[in-house]
C-alpha cells in the first residue's frame, strides 16, 4: 500500500524544514531505517530514515524547498505486513494502515539515534512506550526497555514477559500556562513565561553604496540573531571574572593522554572545564535552574551544552547526564558530539534539553568574553585562552614569582535567580576544581 511521508518534526520550535538532499530516487528500494533523506532545520541537520520496507514511489518536495511541518514530501511503498505510519506531525493523524500498539501512543517517527538502537537491538518498535512528546519513543525509552528485558534473562522460575505496561509512567511535568517563545526549550519541564518583548521598529533602509552586496541570512544565522536579542532582553546579564591555574590540569592531561589514546580517545582539556562545571552545578545548585513566573524551576539533570563553531554559525550540542559520566567517557562523547557539529550530522535530540552551557572561546586566542545565555538557562560559562603568564605564589610561607599557564573563567548569569556572591560561589567551585584536580 502506499503511505505519504511528511516533514517531520525535528525540535519543539522548529516549523518548517528543508530539503537538503534526497538520499533515494523515485522507484529506489526502501530497507527499514535506512537513510532516505537530509533534512535541514535552523537548528541541525538529520539524516531521516526510511519509516517502511518497500519502495519510494514519487518526490513532492524538491532538494533546497523549505515547507512547514506536516507537509507531504514524498510518497512511500509499505510493503511489510505490520505498516508504521510515516506522519511526524504530531496534529495529524497517521496515513499508514493503524495496526495495534501496547503502548497507544503516536511514537512512529523514530530520530536516527533511535532507529540505530532499535536496529541494534533487533527490537519492535511498537513493543516500546514513549515518553517523548505526542508519544514519541526517545533514546532513553529505548534505554531503560533493553535494560529491563536483559534484567529478566537471567530470572531462573518462569515470569511472565514483560509488557511496555510494566513500564513506569512518566512523572507528570506542569506545563506552562502559556507557550513559549520559539526558542530553545527543556522539554517537559516548567517554562518561563517570555518577558514581554517587542521587537524594535523596522530600521530604516541601509544605504548601499557601489560595489556593495546584500547577502540572504541564513535559516541559522537568522535564528541566531533572534535568540540573542531576545535573551538580552530577556534576563539581565551579569559578568563575573575569576583567574584560574592549570598546572595541575596540563599536567595531568600529559600525563594521561597515551593512555587515552590506547583507548581510541583524543584527551583534551574540555572535558575537564565539564568535569569542574558540573561541580560547581552540584554545589550550587541555583545555577542548574530556569526563572519562571511561577517560581525557580530547580533541574535534576545535568546537562551541559557546548558551543561549536561552525562555519555559518554556532551550534551548541548537549552533553546529557554529565554528571553521570567519568573523564573518559566525557572525552568520548565531547569528541563525537563536536566532530559531527562540524560536519553537520548531529540529531535534534542532541541539541537540546541543555541546562547549563559553556563556550570555548579561547581556542581562537580570545582572553575573555561576556557571552549571552542561551535561554531558557540561567547562566553560560566562558574559558578564554591557555596563556602563560606571571603570577605571585606562595611557598613555604614566602612570596615568589613563578611561571603558570593561565585561564580567564567569565560567567554570565541571570541577575533574576543568581545574585553576585552566588555566581561568585559557582566560579570559586569551578575554579578549585581546576586547581586542585585529582
Amino acid at each position: 500500500m502506499s503511505v505519504e511521508f511528511k516533514m517531520p518534526k525535528l525540535g519543539e520550535s522548529v516549523t518548517e524544514g528543508t530539503v537538503g538532499r534526497w538520499l533515494k530516487q523515485p522507484g529506489d528500494s526502501l530497507e527499514l531505517y535506512e537513510p532516505m533523506l537530509e533534512v535541514t532545520t535552523d537548528k541541525v541537520d538529520t539524516e531521516i530514515p526510511a519509516p517502511v520496507n518497500g519502495r519510494l514511489l514519487e518526490i513532492r518536495v524538491n532538494e533546497g524547498d523549505t515547507v512547514p511541518v506536516g507537509t507531504v514530501i514524498a510518497v512511500l511503498e509499505d510493503s511489510s505486513s505490520a505498516t508504521v505510519a510515516a506522519d511526524a506531525a504530531p496534529a495529524t493523524p497517521a496515513v499508514a494502515t493503524p495496526t495495534s500498539s501496547n503502548n497507544g501512543g503516536s511514537n512512529s517517527f523514530m530520530s536516527p539515534v533511535v532507529a540505530r538502537l532499535v536496529s541494534q537491538h533487533n527490537l519492535d518498535i511498537k513493543q516500546i512506550a514513549g515518553t517523548g512528546k505526542d508519544g514519541r519513543v526517545t533514546k532513553q525509552d529505548v534505554e531503560r526497555f533493553v535494560a529491563q528485558r536483559d534484567t529478566a534473562k537471567p530470572t531462573p522460575a518462569p515470569m511472565p514477559t514483560p509488557t511496555p505496561s510494566a513500564t513506569p509512567a512518566p512523572m507528570p511535568v506542569i506545563k506552562p500556562s502559556s507557550t513559549p517563545a520559539p526558542m530553545p526549550t527543556i522539554t517537559g519541564s516548567l517554562l518561563a513565561k517570555p518577558v514581554a518583548y517587542t521587537p524594535p521598529a523596522a530600521e530604516p533602509s541601509i544605504e548601499q553604496f557601489a560595489g556593495d552586496e546584500l547577502q540572504p541570512l541564513s535559516g541559522m544565522r537568522r535564528a541566531i540573531a533572534e535568540h540573542m536579542v531576545r535573551s538580552k532582553a530577556t534576563s539581565p546579564h551579569v559578568t563575573t571574572v575569576m583567574e584560574v591555574d592549570l598546572s595541575t590540569i596540563i599536567a595531568h592531561r600529559e600525563q594521561h593522554k597515551a593512555d587515552f589514546e590506547r583507548q581510541g580517545v583524543k584527551l583534551t582539556f574540555t572535558p575537564y572545564f565539564v568535569q569542574a562545571t558540573v561541580a560547581g552545578l552540584r554545589a550550587v545548585p541555583i545555577i542548574n535552574a530556569t526563572y519562571t513566573d511561577e517560581g525557580i524551576l530547580l533541574h535534576k539533570s545535568v546537562n551541559v551544552g557546548m558551543a561549536v563553531a561552525i562555519p555559518d554559525g554556532l551550534i551548541v550540542p548537549v552533553l546529557h547526564n554529565a554528571d553521570e559520566k567519568s573523564l573518559l567517557g566525557l572525552s568520548r562523547t565531547v569528541n563525537d558530539l563536536a566532530e559531527r557539529a562540524r560536519t553537520r550530522r548531529l540529531t535534534a535530540d542532541e541539541v537540546k534539553d541543555g541546562t547549563f552551557t559553556i563556550t570555548n572561546h579561547g581556542v581562537s586566542g580570545s582572553l575573555f568574553a561576556m557571552p549571552i545565555i542561551n535561554q531558557p538557562q540561567s547562566g553560560i560559562l566562558g574559558i578564554g585562552a591557555i596563556q602563560k603568564r606571571p603570577v605571585v605564589v606562595t611557598v613555604n610561607g614566602a612570596d615568589a614569582i613563578a611561571i603558570r599557564p593561565m585561564c580567564y573563567l567569565s560567567f554570565t548569569f541571570d541577575h533574576r535567580l543568581i545574585d553576585g556572591a552566588t555566581a561568585d560561589k559557582f566560579l570559586a567551585t569551578v575554579k578549585q576544581q581546576l586547581e586542585h584536580f585529582a
